[in-house]
């Protein structure tokens, strides 16, 4: 199975439910895993930013694993092992190969401003766990740049197979698959998926399916399919609601879509706050816009 590439397709950064008091509800999180692969997605990534995993214990992120594979199974499981340090990130990865995950993702150190030689020790330490890698390139938050030299260095020692591109920067899929042409693309933020989706993308880390999972995945079917009257049709009519996968709030953003469409989003772990009350409005008029327009 070594040509197997769990990351391709669309693959869910699950937001996290939590009780009223602020409890991981693991019964819904659950039954949201098992929800998302019903309607079409093609595995789940927990423990993201999504997921809030710097606000979890070790006992609960372990458990976050554990319940997405028992729900839906390893090979559909992909968590985010983000952690200060290195030797923390290879743990969490060893967590997840246990657990009998089928990859993982990294974002780059993200404790200070890492250089080159930090990054690709970073990363050669968390492959030692056994798992294919797929780095997260998330220079905004990280303040980390996997720009496609380094990519293709990390690449070509072996140390990653994919990478979730959040910078952005649409131009760096054709350096990438220049440079590289083996590492999967994966697009990373959900308003440039169609860019990189006709740049040669291989799959989509998500969020907004966690509210509408039908329409995104069929934007994304259609995008990589070279559909692209329905893709363009779908994106125009995501995209209000898309783009915020790119802003500070996202997770408020994106819980509060869940809500509207009936599913579990709720509330987020501090120092989150809740969406001021015109960002709030917002969200609610372009979720209810999307769910009103239906399929394609």
């Amino acid at each position: 199975m070594t040509d197997h590439r769990p990351w391709r397709g669309v693959l869910v950064a699950t937001a996290l439910p939590l009780t009223d008091d602020l409890r991981v509800d693991f019964d819904a999180y659950a039954e949201h895993c098992s929800w998302l692969v019903a309607n079409g997605c093609d595995g789940v990534v927990p423990n993201g930013s999504l997921g809030e995993y710097q606000v979890l214990t070790p006992e609960e992120r372990t458990r976050v694993v554990e319940t997405a594979v028992a729900a839906i199974g390893g090979q559909r499981v992909m968590p985010g092992v983000a952690a200060y340090g290195s030797a923390e990130a290879r743990r969490w990865a060893e967590q997840a190969r246990e657990a009998g995950c089928g990859a993982v993702m990294l974002l780059p150190p993200n404790a200070y401003r890492a250089d080159e030689r930090s990054v690709l020790a970073h990363y050669a330490e968390v492959a030692k766990a056994g798992l294919p890698v797929v780095a997260y390139n998330n220079p905004v938050d990280t303040k980390v740049d996997l720009v496609p030299e380094l990519l293709a260095r990390l690449h070509g020692e072996g140390h990653v197979r994919a990478v979730k591109e959040f910078s952005g920067d649409v131009r760096r899929a054709y350096r990438i698959a220049e440079l590289a042409p083996d590492l999967d693309l994966l697009t990373g933020a959900d308003d440039v998926l169609l860019e990189l989706s006709l740049a040669g993308a291989k799959g989509w880390i998500a969020g907004y399916p966690n509210a509408l999972p039908a329409p995104c995945v069929e934007l994304y079917r259609a995008a990589t399919t070279g559909d692209l009257a329905t893709a363009r049709r779908l994106y125009r009519q995501l995209h209000p609601l898309l783009r915020w996968d790119s802003r500070v709030e996202f997770v408020q953003a994106i819980k509060l879509s869940m809500d509207i469409a009936g599913r579990h989003g709720g509330a987020c772990r501090p120092p989150r706050v809740p969406l001021l009350p015109e960002q709030e409005t917002a969200v609610r008029a372009a979720t209810e816009k999307a769910l009103a327009a239906g399929p394609a």
